[in-house]
């Protein structure tokens, strides 16, 4: 089936590398990654500034996936919400996750709360933000460097995910087969999990 809107990019020699490092990386090659396969160069500057961007944020992996979990669900996109909710259970648990899809705020640490809060203001209406908004991230540590990469960092996630979005990018079969239960259930909204031909549609699928 069609990765997205766009028919799939010729097979130049970065293509191929760009499908054979995914393919060995987790065993299928993602739709999101066929799309940006119409220009490698444009992902992997992506990937630098927001390793650059989580780096001067002083990030761990954790709290970039809570950042993309909550910018992800606040935003409606299903793709990376499924993606990094996924991730977050591993580094949690289900229950979390699927809390944070939700809406709801993190309970295991006054930085986690600060981050979430943070996350989903910049995905809902950046123009209504005010600087009482910052207040959190300022009382748990955060300076004005870190502010601006973590912002960064938010705002080049939802800017991948808008492009998945808008060419039409819906999330792998491989992925919705793989993530939690109440991570899956927590995720009704934005474009549905793709399916493979004879798949058992599991109880609370769309």
């Amino acid at each position: 089936m069609s990765a997205s809107f766009l028919a799939d990019p010729e097979p130049t020699a970065a293509v191929r590398e760009l499908y054979a490092a995914e393919e060995a990386g987790q065993g299928y090659v993602a739709h999101l990654t066929r799309l940006w396969a119409h220009s490698p160069e444009a992902l992997h500057l992506l990937g630098q500034l927001l390793g650059l961007a989580g780096h001067r944020g002083g990030l761990d992996g954790r709290e970039r996936t809570l950042l993309v979990t909550a910018a992800a669900a606040a935003s409606g996109n299903s793709y990376c919400s499924l993606a990094f909710g996924s991730r977050l259970a591993a580094a949690s648990t289900e229950r979390e996750a699927a809390a944070v899809i939700a809406g709801g705020t993190p309970t295991t640490s006054a930085t986690d709360a600060a981050l979430v809060a943070w996350a989903r203001r910049v995905a809902v209406d950046p123009r209504a933000t005010t600087e009482a908004d910052l207040a959190a991230l300022r009382e748990v540590g955060c300076d004005d460097g870190q502010v601006f990469a973590i912002t960064l960092y938010v705002a080049l996630r939802l800017a991948f995910a808008t492009v998945n979005d808008a060419l039409g990018a819906a999330p792998d079969a491989e992925l919705a087969e793989r993530v939690p239960p109440a991570v899956l259930a927590a995720v009704d909204f934005g474009r549905p999990p793709a399916t493979r031909p004879g798949a058992v549609v599991r109880a609370g699928d769309r």
